[in-house]
């Protein structure tokens, strides 16, 4: 899981890919339609979407000539449960310091 986890904080580093996913969280886009906003070539997309695809944030198949890109978002909640343990420890941690404050006050 560790992997998958470097895997896919690596591909969400780019706000390109980030950008790709959320277009993809519309629906399936082909990798042109994916490379427009960006002013980008099918070829400079497309390492993108190889990033996304080797995190298992994307699939892709083969529509003729036509590469098509779907979101697969398993490993964005796989993330996202990495992350909540941390919320936890900053949540204590905040108490804390609101606490502390808050005796600073009264004095």
């Amino acid at each position: 899981m560790v992997e998958r986890l470097d895997a896919t904080f690596h591909a969400l580093a780019d706000p390109t890919r980030r950008g790709m996913l959320a277009t993809l969280a519309l629906g399936e886009r082909s990798i042109g339609e994916l490379a427009e906003p960006y002013a980008m070539s099918f070829e400079g997309a497309s390492k993108h979407v190889r990033v996304l695809e080797t995190a298992g944030l994307v699939a892709r198949r083969k529509v003729g000539r036509t590469q098509m890109c779907r979101l697969q978002a398993e490993p964005l909640g796989e993330a996202d449960a990495w992350l909540r343990q941390w919320e936890q420890f900053w949540n204590v941690r905040l108490d804390r310091l609101e606490a502390l404050i808050a005796a600073e006050k009264q004095k």
